[in-house]
């Protein structure tokens, strides 16, 4: 059975995302799925600012990748939304960013698939009436751990 969590708010959505920061080792792969203003970006603001970013936290919708180096760990957010072709990953050297001692976050990762690692878990944000349901599946033992944790 897959853990969730539901937040209320976009308070509780920066408070998720604090937490999965202390939960979260170096060299780690976090997916993020959901429509359109789920909160994903949201979540990694809270993600950040856990780890001492101070900056402002946009998602790279049209950059594809926004480095985080100033952290206290080395942070990658990728937006795939609007990736028109697996040639683009190619382009920013998708690879590269996979093989540092960082921590990757990806959102829309399905329009990624196939050029992409394996990420160490999941998190599918989905609408409520109220709020949203974070659903997260591990897909590495590191994973599992990160799930244990937040739980």
């Amino acid at each position: 059975m897959m853990p969730a969590f539901v937040v209320a708010s976009e308070v509780e959505m920066l408070d998720f995302g604090r937490r999965l920061a202390h939960c979260t080792p170096q060299n780690c792969i976090i997916a993020l799925q959901g429509p359109l203003g789920a909160g994903k970006t949201t979540l990694v603001r809270g993600f950040l600012r856990a780890l001492d970013h101070k900056g402002i936290v946009k998602s790279p919708t049209y950059t594809l990748v926004e480095e985080y180096l100033e952290t206290t760990i080395a942070v990658y957010h990728f937006d795939l939304y609007r990736l028109q072709s697996p040639l683009e990953l190619e382009a920013i050297g998708i690879d590269d960013y996979f093989s540092k001692y960082a921590i990757c976050i990806i959102e829309w990762p399905e329009c990624g698939r196939g050029h992409l690692p394996q990420s160490d878990i999941l998190i599918a944000i989905e609408y409520l009436e109220t709020g949203r349901q974070l659903c997260i599946q591990a897909y590495t033992p590191l994973g599992e751990n990160i799930i244990q944790l937040l739980l």
